[in-house]
């Protein structure tokens, strides 16, 4: 093994060099080992918007500017007539119904009325308005209807009004505001 020589030219005694790896070691064991890192902080989750319904406000103005009840209109082919219904497809809000037998156009809304009570319906148009009284629909159950001639001029005001039409019931929470699409015209073409 060569020798070391230290700054006096002497070789390092074994006992020296034992003392200074021993004092490292014993130096390194009080250093302690380093704290853990800190766990990274918890962000609480972002809630949810809040969605708040809005608050039913009663229909003012003139009836033209409110607006449009949600839904659609949909058509179809019955065996006695043609009927068109209006709102989502799994419930309607309104319906036309021709029953060609008859020679009759019933428009009906969800609803019943109690024995011995009763109620109208009025149909708004931009060229003019009218009421029907309304009974519990015989072709329709939990339904309220009124029953037109197929000559009767509120079905061609509905045909003809600018964009749509309304449809009020003594009652019911809310008027109805539907476009005027053509499947109205078409039922009550269908009875003619």
């Amino acid at each position: 093994m060569p020798q070391v020589a230290t700054r006096s030219g002497r070789a390092p005694r074994a006992g020296s060099t034992l003392s200074a790896a021993a004092f490292a070691a014993l130096l390194s064991a009080c250093a302690g080992t380093p704290p853990p890192a800190p766990a990274p902080a918890v962000r609480p989750a972002t809630p949810a918007p809040v969605t708040v319904a809005p608050v039913a406000t009663p229909y003012q103005g003139d009836w033209v500017d409110w607006p449009l009840t949600p839904g659609d209109w949909r058509y179809a082919s019955a065996q006695r007539g043609s009927i068109a219904r209006f709102g989502s497809h799994d419930a309607t809000q309104f319906s036309i119904r021709c029953d060609r037998t008859a020679r009759r156009i019933e428009l009906a809304r969800p609803g019943m009325l109690e024995a011995g009570n009763s109620a109208t319906m009025t149909v708004r148009a931009s060229a003019g308005a009218a009421s029907y009284p309304v009974a519990n629909s015989a072709s329709e159950p939990g339904y309220v209807a009124a029953t037109l001639a197929t000559n009767d001029p509120e079905l061609d005001r509905m045909v003809f009004s600018r964009g749509r039409f309304i449809v009020e019931v003594n009652g019911a929470p809310a008027p109805l505001v539907l476009p005027a699409w053509p499947e109205v015209a078409r039922v009550i073409e269908d009875c003619r």
